[in-house]
Parts: structure tokens; C-alpha cells; sequence
């Protein structure tokens, strides 16, 4: 049972009670003096900003809290002009009464964002000392020192500017606005306004989202999960890191228990219960949220959320929806073979690029966004295995000294890797002896690449790696010829396009153009390509990638014309790829498990990837003419 039997006996207990047992334990401070000392500062500062309050007459009027115009809706287009999602804010909110809201969920919010809520009178600058306090005993911000009522007009009114100015002037608008509305008002708008996450704003839009429930009926579990979004919704999100959410419901729930507004059986039920997320949120529509997370994403990097959901702006991606949902289709239907083949739990990631234009065609995350949003292309870092050796090859190419037909020794070699010896193996454990680059690619071959990254300089294919785009961190070690690093599959389909192209590249990009509501260019994502690879060097990769698909490693991604490639599988079986071209379109396929386990005895990129690419492109490629790629010969070879 709940300390309170009602939400109304629980105000009556702040108004009477308050709580200060957050200063117990400060070394020579007492909580005697520390509460002297904001009780004075509280007073002090509290007539001073009523005093202050007569003179920011240019500040907005509170009253037009109940007079607010809708903003304009956000819309995502694909390449076609089909309309593939709208983003917004007003349009997506459902408000309800206080008392529609749970008990549980106000306590929760109340707990996390200001306990002294139904005590303070806009402002609480002994909430200010406490966090303060909190902070300093924690060694890290663990409480911040804005009311709700000042969170409200800030997020209602004023610039998210850090000045001392807008500081004061949210204190004096929450000054005002508690003189206009009563605390329940104000609770009541705040639990409507504010941000949960996923483009749901006010409780009853997110509880529905998250627990396909009304607000009303959010028990204590699903309140504190709730109340736990609010510092960073996506960060926090169930849907996005499920653990992470149970660890900041957990603190809340803590913070409810210390403030005595839950009992410890209370506590204990909530974190055992186990929380059904919404399986159906999605409905309607195009279905395709990859592509309308990751766009949104980007946009509010770059104008910001609130520009985003109020801007009315008008986005062009470079995706065809059809496309879209066979790369998607695609990737469900291999899901349950490879499933049935003894990949379980398995998931696929794929990327398709035009290397053109740099343009993103078609983007899956995984093989069921419904359950997870994760989203596996561009943001699952995984060890590419042997789809990373082009990167090596490129670099020996590029230095003037190999060609596709110089011989490297596939022989037993040990290297003094910092304190210890590294000695490579083939993945079949045999040697080879003196072979061709084309041959040490195509059959994947470890030795030889690993040979050539340490004749080159481990640190120059770092470099190559760099200008590719490929930003995730890296050592000069010598297994790095071998993939030893994390990459997206994002970062692999750019890298392997910008080959294709011969060395122009353009930002890879899922927008092509943006516009307000009134026609202005935001965003021009027109191809600017630059040259940043050595076309020779470029050709002379895709070349001997060719010979993987013809007689190599590759062989299951032959689809009846002029295609390059490379199979990537770790030693562990843990990730498994197959990365291939044809001069109009690159995809990068990867297959492994959330929870990087090994998929199965003998899976290879060769063997179970292949084919998915195969299938794809087939699809991909129907009614695209066949084209040849450029011979190296038709490029000035590097000296």
C-alpha cells in the first residue's frame, strides 16, 4: 500500500510537512544551519524577484497559456513525393484532466522534477541548495534546480539560451503564472505539454504509445518508467534500450521510496513486475520508421527539436518507398530462413547506396522495428571481419608499388604485437605460399593482408579509413587488416561506393532537399563530389573484388553481370557480411546477434550472406540495364 491513499492527501502533506532529509551526512555543515541558510536565501530572493517582477513589464502575458495557435506539421516525402510520415507537435497531443491522470504518474513526476512542487511558490531556491548539495555529495549532477512551474514557462516562452537573464525571467513568469492558476493547473499543463519521447507529447499520447493504455491506468511500474523519459526521452526510451529504462525506473522508484510517498512493498512489486510495451504503435502510414527516425534525427540535430515539430517544414529523402519496403521484405523473409538454418535469434542490417550520388536508396535497421527501433545500420558498431581487406588492398594500390598482380607470400609468420606474439592464421588453417594480390582477395586469404598492412603502415590504412568515413576508433595493431575495429553498415556501403565511383565521394544522405512552409530552401543535398581516393587505386579494388564474386569467396553473390564484392566473417562467428557493387547501387548486408553471441558453427559471410544480396539486388536491379565498371587501364596509374 501506497504511504498516501489519495493524491490529495499527499498535497496536503507537502504543504505541511516538507521533507529535508536530503541534507543528512554533509561533514561540518549541519542541516540546521544549511536549512537557516535557504530559508533566508529563499525569502530573500523570492521578495526580490517579486519586486522584480513590476519591472520585466515586456515579458509575455501568462494568460495566453489558454489562447495557443497550433503549429505546423512537418512533413517526410520520398523521392517520389509519396508521403512517408508527418512529424508534429499540437496535432499529436491528446489532453486530459488532472484527474484522468494516474495518482501513480504524478507522484513519480513530482518525485523526479520537483518534490517541493505543491510548497514553493513558483520558485524554490531551497530546492536550488538541495541540488547543490546532492550534486556536490554525488560527484556528478544528479538534481537540477528548476521548478515544474519554471520548467513550464521556460519551455512555453523563452529561448533555451544559458543566461542569467532568461533565468530571471522564467523565475518571474513563474512567479506570475502561480498568481494566475492555481498548482493543480499547472501540474495539469505541464503533464500535457511536456515532452515524452518519439514525438509524443502530453501523457495520455505517450501512455498510449508506450502501454497501449489511457493515463488513467498507468500502474506504479509503468508511472515510474514513464517519469524516468523526461530528462532525455530517446536516450531513456524502452523501445530504444530497454535496460537502460529499467535502471532509471529503478531510480525513480528509489526517489519515491526516500520521499516516503511509496511503501517498500510498494517498491519491491513495482520492479518485479514486468512491463508490456506497445507492440502496435505504429498504424497507418508507410510503415517504414527507419528511414523517418534517422531523418528526424538528423533534422533536429540541425535546427533542433522544436523546429522540427512547430516548423512546418517539408522534406524530399532520397528513398523510393517501394524500394523501401522490398529491402525490408527482403530482409524478413531471410530472417526466418537463416532462422531455420540454425541462425537463431539472428538479425540483418542493410544499406543500399546509389555511389553516384551518394544518395541512401533503402535503409533497414533490423528485421523488426515494431519490437526494437534500434536501428542496426548507423548505429550497431560490429567487426566487418574480411570486408574489411579492400581498405588494405586500396592502400598498397594506392602507394604505386603493388598491382592486382603482385605476389604476396601466404606463409607462417609471428609478430611482437606490444607484450606479446601474434601469430595469423587462414581461416582454413592452410598455407599458400607465393600467390597473386587478386588471389590473396578473392580467396580471403588473412596472412597476405596482413603481410601487405604492415609493408604499407598500418597507420596509412587507418588513413584510407578516414577518408572513407569510417570514424570509429582504431589502433595501429597488426590483426587490423582483419576488421578488429567496430563499423557500421552504413559506414561500409559509403566506403565501398566511393570505390565504385572511383574515388568521388559526397556525404552519404537519406534527405535530398528541405523547405519551409513557404517554399525557402533549408537543406540542398545536391552532389558535390570531391576526389578523395586515387581512381586507379579505386579501379584496381573493384577489379580484383570482381574476381571474389567469379571464383572467390563469393561466388552465391553472382547475379548475372558485372558485380564486385567481399565476404566478411570474424572468427568467432559473430558477425557475418557480404558488401558488393555494381556501378549504379552498393549494399552492405550484415547479419549477427543483439546480443553478439556466435550465430552458429560454420556460418560464413560466404556461405549466408551472399545470397541475401543476391536476392536483393536482383530485385533491385530489375529492368536496370547492365553496366560495365572502368578497367584500371583507363586510369593514370600513382607513381
Amino acid at each position: 500500500m501506497s504511504s498516501f491513499r489519495t493524491f490529495e492527501e499527499q498535497q496536503s502533506h507537502f504543504r505541511t510537512s516538507p521533507s529535508f532529509e536530503f541534507f543528512k551526512g554533509v561533514g561540518q555543515i549541519t542541516a540546521a544551519t544549511l536549512i537557516s541558510i535557504t530559508t533566508l536565501a529563499s525569502s530573500v530572493l523570492a521578495g526580490g524577484l517579486v519586486g522584480l517582477a513590476a519591472s520585466f513589464r515586456n515579458l509575455p502575458d501568462v494568460r495566453q497559456l489558454r489562447n495557443f495557435s497550433p503549429a505546423e506539421t512537418t512533413y517526410i516525402y520520398d523521392i517520389n513525393g509519396k508521403l512517408i510520415a508527418d512529424i508534429h507537435g499540437e496535432a499529436n497531443r491528446e489532453v486530459v484532466a488532472l484527474n484522468q491522470i494516474s495518482p501513480h504518474l504524478k507522484r513519480a513526476v513530482l518525485a523526479t522534477e520537483d518534490s517541493y512542487f505543491y510548497n514553493h511558490q513558483g520558485i524554490n531556491p531551497t530546492g536550488v541548495g538541495r541540488a547543490l548539495l546532492v550534486n556536490w555529495e554525488a560527484g556528478e549532477v544528479q538534481e537540477g534546480g528548476s521548478t515544474i512551474t519554471m520548467q513550464l514557462v521556460k519551455n512555453l516562452f523563452l529561448s533555451k539560451e544559458r543566461t542569467i537573464t532568461r533565468k530571471v525571467a522564467e523565475a518571474v513568469l513563474a512567479i506570475r503564472l502561480e498568481q494566475v492558476l492555481s498548482k493543480n493547473q499547472i501540474l495539469d499543463m505541464y503533464l500535457n505539454q511536456v515532452y515524452w519521447g518519439h514525438n509524443n507529447y502530453g501523457v495520455e499520447t505517450a501512455a498510449k504509445y508506450y502501454f497501449n493504455k489511457p493515463a488513467a491506468n498507468l500502474n506504479l511500474a509503468e508511472s515510474a518508467m514513464m517519469a524516468s523519459l523526461l530528462p532525455a526521452p530517446e536516450s531513456f526510451s524502452p523501445f530504444i534500450n530497454i535496460d537502460l529504462a529499467k535502471q532509471k525506473q529503478q531510480e525513480v522508484l528509489q526517489r519515491m521510496l526516500e520521499l516516503k510517498w511509496i511503501s517498500q512493498k510498494d517498491y519491491n512489486q513495482a520492479l518485479q513486475q514486468k512491463i508490456q510495451l506497445n507492440k502496435n504503435r505504429f498504424s497507418g502510414g508507410l510503415g517504414l520508421p527507419y528511414i523517418t527516425n534517422t531523418v528526424a534525427q538528423e533534422l533536429a540535430r540541425k535546427f533542433g527539436r522544436d523546429a522540427l515539430i512547430k516548423g512546418g517544414m517539408r522534406v524530399q529523402t532520397t528513398v523510393d518507398a517501394n524500394f523501401q519496403m522490398m529491402a525490408k521484405t527482403t530482409v524478413k523473409r531471410w530472417h526466418r530462413r537463416l532462422a531455420a538454418r540454425g541462425l537463431r535469434n539472428n538479425q540483418i542490417a542493410l544499406v543500399a547506396i546509389d555511389p553516384r550520388t551518394h544518395f541512401i536508396k533503402a535503409l533497414v535497421g533490423g528485421v523488426n522495428e515494431k519490437t526494437s527501433e534500434f536501428n542496426r545500420a548507423t548505429q550497431a558498431l560490429r567487426q566487418p571481419g574480411s570486408s574489411f581487406k579492400p581498405f588494405v588492398y586500396y592502400t598498397a594500390f594506392a602507394s604505386g608499388k603493388y598491382t592486382p598482380n603482385t605476389t604476396v607470400l601466404d606463409t607462417r609468420v609471428s609478430y611482437r604485437d606490444g607484450n606479446r606474439w601474434y601469430t595469423p592464421r587462414n581461416y582454413d588453417s592452410s598455407f599458400m605460399g607465393a600467390i597473386p594480390i587478386r588471389t590473396a582477395l578473392s580467396l580471403s586469404r588473412n596472412i597476405p593482408a596482413i603481410k601487405l598492412g604492415k609493408a604499407v603502415g598500418i597507420n596509412k590504412v587507418i588513413e584510407t579509413c578516414r577518408t572513407l568515413g569510417i570514424m570509429s576508433p582504431m589502433e595501429p595493431v597488426t590483426s587490423l587488416p582483419l576488421g578488429a575495429i567496430g563499423v557500421t553498415p552504413l559506414e561500409m556501403a559509403n566506403a565501398y561506393a566511393t570505390f565504385a565511383n572511383y574515388g568521388w565521394q559526397s556525404p552519404p544522405t537519406l534527405i535530398m532537399r528541405v523547405t519551409d512552409s513557404n517554399g525557402n530552401v533549408l537543406i540542398d543535398n545536391t552532389p558535390r563530389p570531391r576526389l578523395v581516393l586515387d581512381p586507379w587505386a579505386s579501379a584496381s579494388v573493384i577489379d580484383v573484388m570482381r574476381s571474389v564474386i567469379s571464383n572467390g569467396t563469393g561466388k552465391a553473390a553472382d547475379i548475372g553481370r558485372p558485380a564486385a564484392g567481399k565476404t566478411g566473417t570474424t572468427s568467432s562467428e559473430r558477425d557475418i557480411w557480404f558488401v558488393g557493387t555494381v556501378p549504379q547501387l552498393t549494399t552492405a548486408i550484415w547479419v549477427g546477434r543483439d546480443d553478439n553471441r556466435r550465430l552458429a558453427y560454420g556460418a560464413t559471410g560466404g556461405g549466408m550472406v551472399a545470397p541475401i544480396w543476391r536476392d536483393f539486388m536482383r530485385k533491385a536491379l530489375k529492368g536496370v540495364p547492365s553496366q560495365n565498371f572502368k578497367r584500371p587501364a583507363e586510369f593514370p596509374r600513382p607513381r
